[in-house]
């Protein structure tokens, strides 16, 4: 089992598709048992294998959004 903090903390999954590619769930943990890890993210909820995981780990909280100001002529 991958090393993983309790749910509800920020974490990067990096996991195998079916193809051989890696990529990465960034979201909030869940939930992680010894099967499956539940990664909620910007794709939605997405469901991984811990045969598939190949890198795990807490991350910091998502920047605040940026205020958007109007162009001035």
């Amino acid at each position: 089992m991958v090393n993983l903090p309790a749910p509800g903390r920020r974490v990067v999954v990096r996991y195998l598709l079916p193809t051989g590619q890696a990529t990465d769930a960034l979201g909030e943990l869940l939930s992680a048992d010894a099967e499956t890890v539940v990664v909620d993210g910007t794709r939605g909820v997405e469901r991984i294998r811990v045969t598939d995981i190949v890198a795990a780990k807490e991350v910091p909280p998502a920047p605040a959004p940026r205020i958007r100001r109007p162009f001035a002529d």
